[in-house]
C-alpha cells in the first residue's frame, strides 16, 4: 500500500496543501480572522503526515532494518518526531523552521527533484575541499592586493578583511572594470594581477566545482537506478526479496519451467517408434527367431 501510487499522491497532496497554510500564516489579516482554523489545519497536518510514517514503518515490520537504510525514512521520521518534543510549541521559529521542512519532504516523491537533492549532498565532500582551496587563493590575493593598493584605496584595501571582501565581489565580476581602471591609475601591474585573479577564482574554480556537482549528479543518477530496479524486483518476487531471502534463493536455484504437453506427447511417440526400430534390428539378426512382433511370445 505504501508503495502505491496513490499513496504517494495522497501524501504528496498533504506536503503541498501544507506548504500554502505555511504561506497564508504569513498573512496577519488572515492569521488573526482565522487563527483557530489555520491551527486546526496544522494539527490535521500534522496528524496525517504521523500517519503516513507510521504505515511507512510498519511496511518494514518484518525487516526493521531496511526502514533506516534509506535515507528519506530516517528523515521523514526526524522532521515528524522533531513536532511532539516538549517545550518546542513555546519557540515559535524553530517549530515553523521544522514545519518549513516538511515542505522538503516532496522530493521524495519526485525522482528527479531526488536526485538532485542526492547529487549535492553526495557533492558535499568535493565542495568543501572547493571552499578550502577558494579560501586560501582568495586570501593570498587579498594580502596582495593589500601590499599594492592599501596607501591609495584604503577603501577596499585597507585591511585584509576589506580586501577579502572586494576580492569576492570581484568574482562575480560585478565591478571588474571600474577596479581595472582604478588599479591601473596606480601601477601598471594591477592589470596583471585583476587577470589572474579572474582566471583562477572565476573559471577555474567555477567549473572544478561544477565537475564535483556533474560527477555528483551521474553518481546519484546512478543509485536512483539501482534502488529502483531493486524495488521492481522485490514487487516482482511479491516484496519477499529482503524479508525472505532463503525462500527467494529457493526459487533461484529451482526456477519454474512451463511443459507443453503436445511436445512431450510428440518426445514419447519419437522416442516408441526409436525403441521399435531398434527391437525390429536387433530380432533380424537372429534368424531362429520370428522377426514378425505379434509373434514374439
Amino acid at each position: 500500500m505504501t508503495e502505491s501510487s496513490l499513496f504517494s499522491t495522497a501524501a504528496m497532496s498533504a506536503i503541498l496543501a501544507n506548504a500554502g497554510l505555511l504561506g497564508m500564516e504569513t498573512y496577519a489579516g488572515l492569521t488573526e480572522r482565522w487563527h483557530t482554523q489555520l491551527r486546526l489545519a496544522e494539527l490535521v497536518f500534522l496528524a496525517v503526515f504521523t500517519a503516513e510514517i507510521t504505515l511507512r514503518a510498519l511496511s518494514h515490520l518484518d525487516c526493521p532494518k531496511q526502514f533506516f537504510r534509506e535515507p528519506w525514512n530516517i528523515f521523514d521520521a526526524a522532521v515528524i518526531l522533531c513536532a511532539f518534543l516538549p517545550g518546542l510549541g513555546d519557540n515559535t521559529t524553530l517549530l515553523r523552521m521544522l514545519r518549513l521542512l516538511r515542505i522538503l519532504r516532496a522530493a521524495r516523491f519526485l525522482p528527479q527533484m531526488r536526485i538532485i537533492m542526492t547529487a549535492l549532498v553526495k557533492s558535499a565532500g568535493g565542495a568543501a575541499s572547493f571552499l578550502a582551496v577558494g579560501l586560501l587563493v582568495l586570501y593570498v590575493y587579498a594580502m596582495v592586493g593589500w601590499m599594492w593598493f592599501a596607501d591609495d584605496d584604503p577603501t577596499h584595501y585597507g585591511s585584509i578583511g576589506r580586501a577579502a571582501l572586494t576580492l569576492f565581489i570581484l568574482m562575480t565580476l560585478d565591478g571588474l572594470g571600474e577596479a581595472v581602471r582604478a588599479g591601473l591609475e596606480i601601477s601598471p601591474w594591477s592589470f596583471a594581477y585583476y587577470a589572474s585573479y579572474v582566471l583562477l577564482s572565476s573559471f577555474m574554480l567555477v567549473n572544478l566545482l561544477i565537475g564535483v556537482v556533474i560527477n555528483s549528479l551521474e553518481q546519484a543518477r546512478g543509485a536512483e537506478a539501482d534502488a529502483t530496479s531493486s524495488r521492481s524486483d522485490d514487487a516482482r518476487d511479491g516484496g519477499a526479496g529482503a524479508s525472505r531471502p532463503q525462500e527467494a534463493h529457493r526459487y533461484t536455484k529451482h526456477p519454474a519451467t512451463e511443459v507443453d504437453p503436445v511436445s512431450v506427447r510428440e518426445r514419447f511417440t519419437k522416442a516408441r517408434r526409436a525403441l521399435d526400430d531398434a527391437e525390429r534390428l536387433a530380432l533380424s539378426t537372429l534368424p531362429h527367431q520370428s522377426t514378425d512382433p505379434r509373434r514374439r511370445n
